[in-house]
């Protein structure tokens, strides 16, 4: 019996290929991993085991999440469905300095837990148990093998490599210089890293990003410890093999990004760098910056043949606490102070102190100077609370009422209540106008969603959609700021084209990861918080964004991963979706 023409046919959806051009009405054919035919007139649909229609719906290549901190979660639930329920079929992981490739499982533990906000008590033990390689092509084979849900590719980060090199104890002393034995041994995993199929190196140069654990608890990140030197020299790597710098400048100050813009520089001499960054954003506390920073960017790369971008997220950054677990709180000495102290009894007596309550008023009140939150307790509203007569109030709203300082209502409450205190604010990209700017600068690429991180305060695994969503409904108002196929490319083939990999396109020949999306359901629940367990993490909640219904079916290496709010029975159980993709 001959096999049918097309394992999965998709007909009548309105179809966008990634590459910016118009969508049309397609009926599109798979067969095995690959997307074979895309025609105007129905196909053969003789045998086909998986008939898809698609009428009233757009087809479009599976969104990239090129910035997330999946690292743990990968080990544990490799299905990573909270992404691929909202359509997303390819995430990057090794961000902002933090993998799990080199380093012992304990020294890999305290990297990550504090800076993404994922409990130390579920890591360690997940890693201790099943971390079995201490090489990148050993990390890499493991992604081979393992039963990935969406396609994953890597970054090597710097802080994990340092502390291989090194050691703890000296990766984070600033008195501590690596040996030239030391930084030719970075040299080299970077390269074995590259050779195995790496994006390139993460960094950090911010310092309020802080170690968990006993040993070296609140230094900062290894990788901030590094000189431009020590970078100079993995650069020079990077720069030969066409790989990427993904980093970080100081958030705070600001000032170091120019660094990161002379390395991406090339000339005569040598390669251009290309360079990504965080975080490109219209924030609360400096309203001008980005109206400054995108354009200079566009003019640098202009200017120095640089490939210089910004991570730039097309959405409100919005951010929940529970209590003072907040990381805002490590840009000033008062909240360090506290985000130290692991125990709340421990805190407790840290905010009794009245020495404590009047330095953090004054760290609170200096409104002037390099910052990121906007230090203002009228503009965070409580969100729950045992006390529900303060729901849907601010601080500074209760505080005025009592007559308190409002740092002092904050941190009576934080006393009282601990964690079962929760409150929300928006740090930044609170003005639509800003936003639609800032997607449309050359020097951005819309990615930055921090999704397996942030579990009590928020990642933004729908951000593909609500970018759609905030197009189309532009649309709708007759203020067109971008038309929708330009967006579609932003989320996928600019981003598979600029990282180098196999992925975000959708013509004859592509690799078959397919999102459909229903337009009419991208409406206000795209919003909308929510708790979720995560997989193979002991029941641990989450909060997440929900869009049900917006994402009507996602395949990944063409095969149906989620349809109609289901995943396949098989998916992330099994070896036939997701593929570690190697830079090419």
């Amino acid at each position: 019996m001959s096999r049918p023409a097309y394992d999965v046919i998709i007909k009548n959806g309105f179809h966008f290929d990634g590459t910016g051009k118009p969508g049309a009405m397609r009926h599109l054919g798979i067969r095995g991993k690959r997307l074979v035919t895309v025609s105007g007139t129905p196909l053969d649909e003789t045998g086909c085991p998986t008939l898809i229609d698609a009428q009233g719906q757009w087809v479009m290549p599976g969104f990239l999440d090129t910035h997330t901190h999946y690292d743990a979660e990968v080990v544990a639930a490799p299905s990573l469905s909270e992404s691929v329920r909202h359509g997303v079929t390819t995430v990057t992981i090794g961000s902002c300095s933090i993998s799990m490739i080199l380093s012992a499982a304990e020294d890999c533990s305290d990297l990550f837990t504090r800076v993404e906000s994922v409990p130390r008590e579920q890591v360690l033990p997940l890693l201790q148990q099943r971390k079995t390689w201490n090489t990148p092509k050993g990390y890499v084979d493991f992604l081979k093998q393992h039963p990935l849900g969406p396609n994953v590719c890597s970054f090597l980060g710097h802080s994990d490599l340092r502390v291989a090199a090194m050691g703890l104890d000296r990766a984070v002393d600033s008195k501590s210089k690596p040996t030239e034995a030391e930084l030719t041994r970075m040299e080299q995993w970077l390269e074995e890293g590259l050779d195995a199929g790496l994006l390139g190196l993460s960094t950090m140069t911010t310092k309020w990003d802080k170690l968990d654990g006993d040993r070296q608890r609140s230094k900062s990140l290894p990788s901030t410890y590094a000189g431009w030197g020590e970078f100079r020299r993995l650069n020079r790597i990077l720069r030969r093999r066409r790989a990427i710098h993904q980093g970080a400048p100081n958030i705070v100050t600001k000032l170091n990004m120019f660094l990161f813009l002379a390395e991406s520089a090339g000339s005569l001499w040598r390669p251009k760098l290309k360079t990504t960054l965080i975080t490109l954003m219209d924030i609360k506390a400096n309203p001008l910056l980005h109206r400054v920073v995108g354009p200079f960017t566009n003019w640098w790369n202009k200017l120095t043949v640089s490939d210089f971008r910004w991570q730039a997220l097309p959405v409100q950054f919005e951010v929940y606490a529970d209590g003072i677990d907040l990381v805002i709180f490590e840009e000033f000495g008062a909240g360090e102070a506290a985000l130290h102290l692991s125990e709340q009894v421990e805190r407790n007596a840290l905010f009794a102190d009245e020495a404590y309550r009047r330095k953090f008023r004054k760290d609170y009140e200096r409104k002037w100077g390099p910052r990121v939150w906007h230090r203002d307790l009228h503009d965070s509203d409580i969100v729950d609370c045992p006390d529900k007569s303060l729901v849907g109030r601010s601080f500074g709203e209760i505080a005025d009422q009592r007559g308190l300082h409002p740092v002092d209502l904050f941190l009576d409450l934080v006393t009282q209540y601990g964690k079962a205190l929760r409150w929300h604010t928006v740090l930044a990209n609170h003005r639509p106008q800003a936003v639609k700017r800032i997607m449309k600068e050359p020097a951005t690429i819309v990615t930055f969603s921090d999704a397996g991180a942030h579990i009590r305060n928020m990642a933004f695994y729908n951000f593909p959609l609500r970018f759609l969503k905030l197009v189309r409904d532009s649309d709708r108002s007759g203020e067109r700021f971008m038309p929708l196929e330009t967006a579609v490319w932003r989320l996928t083939g600019e981003l598979g084209d600029w990282f180098g990999i196999d992925a975000g396109h959708l013509r004859e020949g592509d690799r078959a990861d397919v999102v459909i999306i229903n337009p009419e359901a991208l409406d206000e629940r795209l919003e909308a918080y929510h708790e979720a367990p995560m997989e193979g993490l002991n029941g641990l909640q989450r909060m997440v964004n929900r869009s049900d219904g917006a994402v009507s079916t996602v395949l990944v290496n063409g095969r149906v991963a989620f349809r109609q709010r289901e995943f396949a029975e098989d998916f992330g159980k099994e070896r036939n979706y997701g593929e570690f993709l190697a830079a090419r």
